[in-house]
């Protein structure tokens, strides 16, 4: 076994600290790569806090993870030694569905295995995430990352990239196509950046009129504020889509009379509480409520590589592994910009 420093969660009330543990041995498929920065997503504060279900204690949160590979398995013919990798929110599936044979691993119809707070195949082995010093990934689950890029603010884009990548490409939105990007966060800037290099006219919808110069910023065409009646009506049957990634509570059917007829909400955000849904806000107008993960592994590798043709990455803040609980009240009142990232080297 592999001794590993980390930092968990004891259970869903206490903060996280340090925390030894052991990672398997790297097999003859397996990619060891020593973990230089992980960021911090919203579902790691929903998780340990049992926001959304039960979680397996101690827990070692992170699924945006970046290093450089230091050992690999003797059958291992993707990575070799001192290559740059990655892992996002999935270490494994089980290979054998119908969706996975897709590429769409995320969906596996047997349960894929999550990079923490999740079980490994065998299904009695708990996973745990990037929070740590060393990661032990099957090579069908790790993913080449492009040294062009500045590797800390890549590390996002194993979630927050991949989590709005990918139904923008499912919904095939780009030139000719108005689409509202709803809540300006983790997912909601990287949404924007990928909405504008697709090329849709793109709107941010914020409840917090000081975001606007960032949007703007960030390349957002337009900008309301939905708090402001006159803004919201002069918004109403405007979009071909909203996506929407807000993971607050907040009310659908307002949101969905911005579409246009034929026009599709898509929730990526994931609220703690369901939210009521009329019916009359999707008959009037034939309108989609839809709902989208992550990507599989080949379309994660597909947006790592169009990041690194087109020089996309998120927007960081870098913190010390020692000041995370702070990260987590900011990130709770929307304090940072936009995401936070752990220089794994503060462990």
């Amino acid at each position: 076994m592999i001794a590993t420093k980390g930092y968990a969660a004891q259970d869903n009330k206490s903060p996280l600290a340090p925390w030894n543990f052991e990672r398997r041995e790297v097999g003859p498929h397996d990619v060891q790569f020593d973990i230089q920065y992980c960021g911090v997503c919203h579902s790691d504060l929903h998780q340990i806090k049992d926001d959304w279900f039960p979680g397996i204690f101690p827990m070692v949160p992170g699924h945006e993870i970046v290093g450089r590979v230091v050992k690999v398995g003797d059958h291992v013919k993707k990575f070799k030694v001192g290559d740059i990798a990655g892992t996002g929110c999935m270490v494994d599936s089980c290979r054998e569905c119908e969706n996975c044979k897709k590429d769409l691993e995320q969906y596996c119809l047997k349960g894929n295995s999550q990079t923490y707070n999740g079980l490994e195949q065998d299904g009695k082995t708990p996973t745990y995430g990037g929070y740590s010093n060393t990661i032990v990934v099957h090579e069908d689950f790790v993913l080449h990352v492009s040294d062009k890029l500045n590797l800390a603010a890549v590390a996002p884009l194993l979630c927050a990239g991949i989590t709005t990548y990918s139904p923008l490409r499912h919904w095939k939105v780009g030139k000719g196509h108005k689409l509202a990007v709803l809540g300006l966060g983790g997912l909601g800037h990287m949404a924007v950046k990928f909405g504008v290099s697709f090329g849709a006219e793109v709107t941010v919808l914020s409840t917090s009129p000081s975001k606007e110069q960032d949007a703007r910023k960030l390349g957002a065409h337009n900008f309301v504020v939905t708090t402001d009646e006159a803004q919201l009506a002069a918004a109403r049957n405007s979009f071909d889509f909203i996506l929407d990634t807000v993971s607050a509570e907040h009310d659908l059917n307002l949101y969905l009379s911005l579409l246009k007829t034929d026009g599709t909400h898509i929730c990526v955000g994931v609220p703690s509480k369901p939210a009521p849904v009329a019916a009359f806000s999707l008959l009037g107008g034939r309108k989609s409520l839809a709902g989208s993960g992550i990507g599989g592994i080949a379309e994660t590798q597909e947006m790592l590589d169009y990041c690194a043709e087109h020089g996309i990455v998120s927007e960081i803040e870098m913190i010390d592994i020692k000041n995370i609980q702070d990260a987590y009240d900011r990130m709770l009142k929307g304090d940072v910009r936009y995401r936070f990232v752990i220089d794994m080297a503060t462990l």
